[in-house]
């Protein structure tokens, strides 16, 4: 069985995030949806509430499931006894970061090999901080993510 890890922050959850992971999910057995817990940000919603946000929005993805994580990526992907980790790629600046984390990971972790999946051409402007900004003035995220979670943002946004 083939098993990736997808690892990030999701903060929140885009289009551009589904897409990778729909995509991941039909070339793999199983997707581990891994949520980090970075201390050094801060984030919009917690942790619990990123995984539920994301459970949410994957539950019709059969083989795809949901866990937060803290610590190193390859340390997650061994936990779940995944062989590859997925990195999404928007736009060329982010393929200098991906690939030299891809190779920090190879030299920590040569079993597991990382995939990179571009985002499909509709997302690959987008970005969760972006999404946080056009909503935190009122702008319009119908476009940038599911239903449910501009629900949960304009909520979360709207006890702020």
């Amino acid at each position: 069985m083939k098993t990736a890890v997808y690892p990030g922050t999701f903060d929140p959850v885009t289009y551009g995030h589904l897409d990778i992971i729909e995509r991941a999910s039909k070339l793999f057995d199983e997707v581990v949806i891994g949520v980090l817990n970075n201390c050094s940000k801060s984030p919009l919603f917690s942790v619990d509430e990123r995984v539920n946000i994301l459970k949410n929005v994957t539950k019709d993805i059969p083989n795809v499931r949901v866990e937060h994580f803290e610590g190193l990526s390859v340390d997650f992907a061994r936990k779940c006894n995944a062989n590859v980790i997925v990195r999404g790629l928007r736009l060329i600046t982010d393929f200098e970061y991906e690939l030299q984390m891809a190779q920090t990971n190879r030299k920590l972790a040569p079993e597991i090999d990382t995939t990179f999946l571009y985002t499909s051409l509709p997302f690959s402007y987008l970005s969760s901080t972006t999404v946080r900004e056009v909503a935190a003035f009122g702008g319009n995220i119908d476009e940038f993510v599911p239903a449910y979670v501009a629900e949960q943002i304009h909520e979360k946004m709207g006890s702020k």
